[in-house]
């Protein structure tokens, strides 16, 4: 399942290798990460990761994007 998740602010680029295989998009003070997460326990340790930036979780949701 592909997920989509925003959180507060610009995601610095030392974190983007922890989102690799992921798409990242920064507009209007939001990060997006979007991309599959292959279980509830891979999705949990994601945002474990957006935790540890410091940022804001703003939402969690699936993506309707196709792909893999």
């Amino acid at each position: 399942m592909r997920y989509e998740i925003r959180v507060l602010g610009r995601l610095e680029p030392r974190w983007a290798a922890w989102f690799d295989g992921m798409t990242l998009t920064t507009g209007d003070g939001v990060t997006v990460v979007e991309g599959p997460v292959e279980d509830q326990a891979a999705l949990y340790g994601l945002l474990h990761k957006l935790r540890d930036t410091g940022l804001p979780l703003l939402s969690v949701n699936p993506s309707s994007a196709q792909g893999a």
